[in-house]
């Protein structure tokens, strides 16, 4: 019988859904060099990093002449 009282509270009331409850402690953000100039660019020096400049050289070039 308890289902039956629980259907029907759920009828009249509805579902609340909390929002916004305790978090989980969350790790702290970890610093990255990918955004600094000289990585996006490739000129720290890597191999792999060159290529990827060259590739986003290439990308953000490939609309500019339309």
């Amino acid at each position: 019988m308890d289902n039956n009282d629980d259907f029907q509270s759920i009828l009249e009331r509805g579902i609340s859904f909390k929002k916004g409850g305790p978090k989980e402690s969350s790790p702290e953000k970890v610093k990255t060099k990918a955004k600094k100039k000289k990585y996006i660019t490739g000129a720290h020096g890597s191999g792999s990093a060159i290529q990827k400049g060259k590739y986003r050289k290439q990308r953000a070039n490939r609309h500019k002449g339309k």
